[in-house]
């Protein structure tokens, strides 16, 4: 199938976005374009006369459309908003070799505290990284605690050392000033946590100046036991700093890309210097769905730097392999987010070439190890597929695979989990759970045929909307499996059968189901099992995405037995909703620490109402 050729003058030839899209209406690949009418037309000639990928993306499409901006500017913001929220197939694919770590202290607390995080970034907290180990960055902040004493306990620890009224060994060790017993006043401590987050933004030398300064005016005091802990504590900031690589001038702040690909992939570096030093590090791989050249790939490395708002902000100075294939737009993007000017700039020579050059060998470095890996990895799945194909006998290789398991305490808090694997990885994004709704007591077969009932009728009814009445976001079941697996015997197998005979869907989704006991798989119309070998890629993964499935049904199902025991016991206190409840669970450390608390204990909780508190105490101490 191919998409139809608009009649060139309908198409403007004013800057915009354009989104490519299939016959079921999903957007399978956006771009941008200065000339939305030139750009378009290079699609629309000879198959044989594209390039390979873009080739089969013209040929899947069905239908292109297009929104018109004001600027080139406007459009690469349009087009990154797009690519974020359809993430089509054909587009570009960036992903981090490993979840970096940062160090982030959490200014929107009361107390701030200094910790180690991954994932998404939170409003009110401050990061500094990222750090290629997790433990790089502990040991840094351990040097820094004896002089920037602030907490790094959790919020539960400590309200419990607040209301035991002693701190714990980190104050003893002088690695904390104990602000949960009011050991340090707030003023203070802001001043330390103002130091810290001063210092590792890079400003080392305010922070320097400052403990010299206090060390010789307790000295000239004649405050010799002071200006002793002060000494100590410039040790450990002098000992943080040498950890530290100067690559630059001391005002600097720049990022450094670094870019090791060949026809399919690349392998990207970057460094994070700011005032000077490498405050820290991140590298990802590129799947390079989409035809692009040299200058295409910096575009798209710097979409996903700066598209939305980076942790360590955006630099004055960008230093990059090549120069991006629309360089004054790209700038012009910068400065627009900065709010002031961003200079792209390809380095020749000097200092700036040879720290560009480290930061490629780096990244040449990675390309080399992910390739080792890919070999592998990528061999080892196409063989699982492909045996999987053979021995289920499917039409056609299973690249995506859905499989299903409940869970269930003796008929109560019923579950179902559904857990997909793409190309062989498993791919959480799809993963769904359905509490089950209409099975009374304990029956496995009636609560997998609600379960794939709703998913599958939810498939139906997608597939079905007419390309005008779909959203611009695919629905969560609009993707069928290309096998569906069940946890079970040929039980939970003609469960499954049966289910999608009654929706019309036998020639289109084939089923299986695997039975634990002796690893043996079934499928519709063949009485004996299938045999897989032991040992064999293809018993491995259906195994994985199976054992999958089990964890993914056991965590919901705790989740859910946890949230009614809590609610259980907490029902009916006035002023108690589900919100209090629950905070009030986390601060006290479970609900036996809620039940056993006194008055004095809950009075503690500044958040919570006195009259709340009382109804609290009442329900678990009623008065004889």
């Amino acid at each position: 199938m191919t998409v139809e050729r608009p009649a060139t003058g309908t198409i403007p030839t004013s800057p915009g976005s354009y989104q490519f899209k299939d016959e079921l209406g999903r957007v399978i690949y956006v771009g941008k374009a200065s000339n939305l009418r030139s750009r378009l037309s290079s699609y629309f000639q000879d198959v044989a006369q594209l390039h390979p990928r873009t080739a089969n993306m013209v040929t899947v499409a069905t239908s292109v459309e297009w929104i018109e901006v004001r600027n080139e500017v406007e459009a690469l913001m349009l087009e990154y908003s797009l690519i974020k929220q359809h993430r089509p197939r054909f587009n570009v694919r960036l992903r981090d070799d490993k979840s970096y770590p940062f160090l982030a202290i959490t200014l929107d607390e009361d107390w701030p505290r200094a910790v180690v995080m991954r994932g998404t970034k939170r409003k009110g907290t401050k990061y500094f990284g990222p750090y290629p180990h997790a433990w790089a960055i502990r040991e840094t902040l351990d040097l820094l605690l004896r002089t920037f004493p602030v907490r790094t306990c959790s919020q539960g620890k400590f309200n419990q050392h607040a209301r035991l009224g002693r701190p714990c060994l980190l104050f003893h060790i002088e690695k904390c000033s104990g602000p949960c017993v009011g050991e340090v006043s707030p003023e203070v401590y802001s001043n330390y946590v103002r130091q810290l987050t001063e210092f590792l933004d890079g400003d080392t030398d305010a922070v320097v100046n400052q403990l010299q300064n206090e060390m010789q005016e307790a000295s000239r005091a004649l405050e010799f036991e002071k200006a002793a802990r002060i000494r100590d504590r410039l040790g450990g900031v002098q000992r943080a700093i040498e950890k530290q690589q100067m690559v630059g001038e001391r005002d600097e702040d720049l990022d450094i890309i670094g870019i090791a690909d060949d026809e399919l992939e690349a392998a990207v570096q970057v460094f994070f210097v700011r005032k000077g030093r490498v405050v820290g590090r991140k590298g990802f791989i590129m799947d390079k769905v989409e035809d692009l050249s040299a200058g295409g790939v910096v575009d798209r490395v710097l979409e996903e730097l700066y598209g939305d708002e980076p942790p360590l902000g955006i630099p004055s100075q960008v230093l990059v392999p090549v120069a991006p294939d629309d360089a004054p737009t790209y700038a012009e993007w910068l400065r627009h987010m900065k709010g002031s000017t961003v200079q792209i700039r390809v380095p020749q020579r000097g200092d700036k070439r040879n720290l560009h050059e480290t930061v490629t060998i780096n990244a040449r470095e990675e390309f080399l190890r992910h390739r080792l890996r890919r070999a592998s990895d990528h061999n080892t799945r196409s063989r699982a597929l492909a045996e999987l194909q053979d021995a289920l006998d499917l039409p056609e290789a299973p690249l995506r695979i859905e499989c299903y398991d409940m869970a269930h305490l003796q008929g109560t808090d019923y579950v179902g989990s559904m857990v997909v694997m793409e190309d062989g990885l498993p791919n959480k994004r799809e993963y769904r759970r359905f509490k089950v709704k209409d099975v009374p007591g304990n029956d496995d077969y009636a609560a997998m045929r609600e379960v794939l009932t709703r998913r599958l009728s939810a498939y139906v009814e997608e597939r079905d909307k007419p390309i005008a009445e779909r959203g611009e976001r695919p629905g969560k079941f609009a993707y069928p499996p290309q096998l569906l697996l069940v946890d079970g015997g040929k039980g939970q197998l003609g469960v499954a059968v049966e289910v999608i005979a009654e929706l019309g869907l036998t020639d289109e989704i084939p089923v299986a189901s695997l039975a634990k006991r002796f690893e043996e798989v079934y499928v519709p119309g063949r009485s004996e099992p299938i045999i897989l070998s032991r040992g064999s890629e293809s018993l491995f993964m259906l195994q994985r995405i199976r054992d999958e499935a089990h964890r993914f049904a056991n965590t919901f199902h705790r989740e859910l037995r946890g949230k009614r025991m809590v609610s259980s016991s907490l029902d009916g206190i006035t002023g108690l909703g589900d919100v209090r409840a629950k905070r009030l669970v986390k601060d006290m450390g479970g609900v036996n620490a809620v039940k056993k608390a006194s008055r004095e204990d809950l009075a503690l909780l500044t958040w919570l109402p006195d009259t709340v508190a009382d109804a609290i105490y009442q329900r678990f101490h009623p008065e004889p």
